[in-house]
């Protein structure tokens, strides 16, 4: 396999990963805004219900009711804790997809360099043979045009 190939294999392996890469950071990204969503809803809810808790104290609500509020206060706070902890989780989810991503961004650009360069140097050489040619085709017409002269 000859080095062009190659690096062209190279090059086409780091642009099929870096897009592995970017749908996996896709995904994190919308399970982060799901997780987000939750934790909004819960919020929401949990605000609702100590709004009703509050209505219910106003006029006037019995022990037993208001300690049935209270439980089920500390269990949406309880949700809420745990709902944080796994938007925390996930962003960091997303903070590690994006570092992939940008990782493989990174290598792929590489490889694009090189290629860059290669077609540029292959180009130059192409000029520089092209230039030879002509160069040398044009001494050949002063060469024989100089004979012509001398007869």
């Amino acid at each position: 396999m000859s080095a062009p190939s190659q690096l062209a294999m190279l090059s086409e392996m780091a642009r099929d990963a870096r897009d592995q890469a970017g749908q996996l950071l896709a995904g994190e990204r919308q399970s982060e805004r799901q997780v987000a969503s939750q934790l909004e809803s819960l919020n929401r809810y949990r605000l609702e219900y100590a709004e009703r808790l509050q209505q219910a104290m106003r006029e006037g609500i019995d022990p037993a009711s208001m300690h049935n509020y209270q439980q089920f206060l500390a269990s949406l706070d309880t949700a809420l804790q745990r709902a944080r902890q796994a938007l925390d989780a996930q962003q960091q989810r997303v903070q590690q997809r994006q570092q992939q991503w940008q990782h493989e961004q990174k290598r792929l650009s590489a490889f694009d360099t090189l290629v860059s360069r290669r077609d540029v140097e292959r180009q130059r050489q192409e000029e520089r043979r092209e230039q030879r040619t002509s160069d040398e085709m044009a001494a050949g017409r002063l060469l024989r045009q100089r004979a012509g002269d001398a007869l």
